[in-house]
């Protein structure tokens, strides 16, 4: 994928940014089976050449060493997470990856504020970070389920009706200091439709190789179903900024959802135009003396054969 192809695969993912300020309803304004036009055969091949892409500006942000790139990763459950990552990472140096998945809080994450431990995980200058679920799940899973703000140990007055609020301009804030201090926030939101997801947990349930994926509890979580897509309405309303825009990526078909995740990487990473660093004339000295060296002792292994 040439710059150029990079460039018109921002044109459409354009349409799946949600504009700031803006007030949308996922289910009415984001169709999951959206695929811009593309048959499956152009996307994957897409795909492969955008991973190579994206491998090369990975080099660069680590060789610069000057912006780092968060991109947290949010969907219902069975919206393909774990798989975006592995395919749009697979072509990349795992030196320069840290890839986080968060749970439910341990005991030592719930001593501290909702955020402390999302930042903990922070990717450093070079590194491009990911969250497998993020600090969003504070909005999203405890919103639905109120009753996991107890677990939280907060005061009664940080409690009240306006705690959602209240979040999304903590995050807001967050995301904008860290902008401001270099690293990039990217976020995509998995945007599943529910008979999509029911298929794909009837296929962990009837396939023995992914048994393991299975849980009751996502089941359990579908009664829910509603309620979440409320909740990812306001979230994306509220929380896509100028700075740290949502992406809301259908989720139905993998290999364009796949696609899209590495296009929105890649145009960031295109924003950021991260150079190989420059050496000073000491250092191109240096390797003048160098090349001489080794090229004579390649010359002098010639002539001793």
């Amino acid at each position: 994928m040439s710059d150029k192809t990079a460039k018109q695969t921002a044109e459409f993912i354009k349409p799946l940014q949600v504009k700031p300020g803006s007030e949308i309803d996922v289910a009415e304004d984001f169709d999951p089976r959206y695929s811009a036009g593309l048959k499956k055969r152009d996307g994957v091949e897409l795909l492969r050449a955008g991973v190579a892409l994206l491998a090369e500006y990975q080099n660069r942000l680590a060789a610069e060493a000057r912006y780092g790139v968060l991109l947290c990763l949010q969907g219902i459950d069975a919206g393909g997470k774990d798989s975006t990552i592995r395919h749009v990472m697979s072509g990349v140096n795992p030196q320069g990856v840290r890839v986080s998945s968060f749970k439910v809080p341990s005991a030592e994450e719930l001593e501290h504020d909702y955020l402390w431990r999302y930042s903990q995980r922070l990717p450093a200058r070079g590194e491009i970070g990911i969250f497998n679920r993020s600090h969003y799940e504070e909005v999203l899973v405890v919103r639905v389920h109120p009753e996991y703000l107890d677990r939280q140990k907060l005061p009664a007055e940080a409690k009240s009706p306006a705690v959602w609020e209240r979040r999304y301009r903590e995050i807001n804030d967050w995301e904008r200091y860290l902008t401001d201090n270099g690293f990039k926030v990217v976020k995509i939101f998995l945007n599943l439709s529910k008979e999509e997801q029911r298929l794909r947990f009837l296929k962990r349930i009837k396939r023995s190789e992914k048994n393991w994926k299975f849980s009751a509890a996502d089941v359990r979580e579908r009664q829910w179903w509603d309620d979440y897509q409320q909740a990812f309405s306001a979230m994306l309303s509220v929380t896509s900024t100028a700075w740290a825009p949502w992406y809301v990526v259908p989720a139905d078909r993998k290999w364009f959802a796949r696609m899209c995740a590495v296009g929105i990487l890649i145009h960031t990473l295109m924003e950021i135009d991260p150079h190989y660093p420059a050496v000073d004339e000491k250092a191109r000295k240096e390797l003048r003396t160098a090349k001489r060296l080794l090229e004579a002792e390649t010359a002098e292994g010639v002539e001793l054969r």
